[in-house]
């Protein structure tokens, strides 16, 4: 079973994320076959320019928007340095004046997704989400290498989850 290892709020820069829209989860085998991670990490300049403004950027996202009353949304993309160009046939989301709560899932492959607990352990830590102009909550799954893509001795890896909260 999955277990939340850290919880904590990150100071993020003005970001945009690049990517495509879809109606539900899945459709990550379309990414890696079309090589679409590798157009947005050419078209910032590479992850070290992510990674310049944020120790924990360069990670595929799977981001998330809901809201009572409204359809769930879901985008595949990356996070980028603000200002970025959009590629052709992509989307782009400025998130500006935010910050990040996240949590550290620690556990196998097929329980990490399980994130249903992430937001009352920032709730617990008096970390406050935030909603967009339209009241919207977003989230998103930042698979990061290493600690997503390589198992430690037990075979766990960590799955960062992030809520944009407020400053």
């Amino acid at each position: 079973m999955a277990e939340i290892l850290n919880v904590f709020k990150e100071n993020i820069p003005t970001m945009r994320f690049i990517g495509k829209k879809y109606d539900d989860f899945g459709h990550w085998g379309e990414w890696w076959q079309n090589g679409w991670f590798d157009v947005i990490e050419k078209t910032m300049g590479g992850c070290d320019k992510i990674l310049s403004l944020w120790e924990n950027g360069g990670g595929y996202i799977g981001l998330e928007r809901r809201k009572d009353g409204e359809a769930f949304e879901y985008y595949i993309g990356m996070l980028t340095p603000e200002n970025t160009s959009v590629p052709d046939g992509f989307i782009y989301i400025d998130f500006a004046n935010v910050n990040l709560g996240t949590c550290w899932i620690y556990g196998k492959e097929n329980e990490v997704h399980d994130t249903s607990a992430c937001k009352q352990n920032l709730a617990n830590n008096g970390i406050e989400l935030w909603k967009d102009e339209n009241g919207a909550v977003w989230s998103f799954e930042n698979c990061l290498c290493p600690r997503y893509t390589t198992p430690d001795e037990k075979g766990n890896i960590i799955l960062d989850y992030c809520y944009f909260v407020k400053k």
